[in-house]
């Protein structure tokens, strides 16, 4: 008789653990919110569009009117203005952050900045339309809305803040605890620009850093 193989208890875990799926990402989400049957979950996923977008795709240019908003699902979007032919960063959108140009879509006034693609990335896609017709289809989920942007208007708020009252050291110890993995995935000079110093000071920041 020939004993069975022994089997890796690991061996299960690690064959069935897979990469969440856009639908299931954007569920986990609204989750953070509030929380919706199986039933639901299903119905809201099969009204999600979703798009792959390669590096260094441009989702906007400044002088452009926005028509999408965005979610990000993978990747990183970064946001940035053109001040004098140099790009300035303010902001970076990473894994579960929505990317809404509000000004421009919802007001139809010509963008003042940029976003463009830091990696391949997987986002979703609407229109002010879509999203009337889909708070229309779910209004139990309208409410997601204003906590989103509440939010992300609490981030904004904390970042414009970090630029008036940190010293670029702190800021950029400010992001080793709240954003480390940004460190990794922008390049050094668009983090830089984030933190409002050039590459050369931020590799100085890094090396104090390192001795401290």
């Amino acid at each position: 008789m020939v004993d069975a193989p022994t089997q890796n208890p690991n061996a299960a875990s690690v064959k069935t653990r897979r990469t969440p799926s856009p639908e299931q990402e954007i569920i986990k989400y609204i989750s953070q919110f509030m929380t919706l049957s199986e039933a639901e979950a299903a119905e809201v996923a099969k009204q999600i569009k979703f798009k792959s977008f390669k590096k260094g795709t441009v989702l906007l240019k400044e002088g452009q009117v926005a028509k999408l908003c965005y979610f990000v699902l993978k990747g990183c979007i970064r946001q940035y203005f053109l001040v004098d032919g140099e790009e300035k960063t303010t902001n970076f959108f990473t894994e579960g952050q929505p990317v809404t140009p509000y000004e421009g879509t919802f007001k139809r006034v010509p963008s003042k900045f940029y976003l463009s693609c830091v990696e391949d990335a997987i986002l979703t896609i609407g229109t002010p339309e879509d999203e009337v017709a889909f708070f229309e289809k779910f209004p139990k989920l309208e409410p997601v809305k204003g906590l989103a942007v509440e939010e992300e208007l609490g981030k904004s708020m904390d970042l414009f803040s970090s630029y008036i009252l940190n010293s670029p050291e702190e800021r950029y110890l400010n992001l080793l605890t709240t954003r480390p993995d940004l460190l990794d995935r922008v390049p050094q000079y668009q983090l830089a620009s984030f933190l409002g110093v050039t590459p050369e000071s931020l590799s100085r920041i890094r090396k104090r850093i390192m001795i401290k």
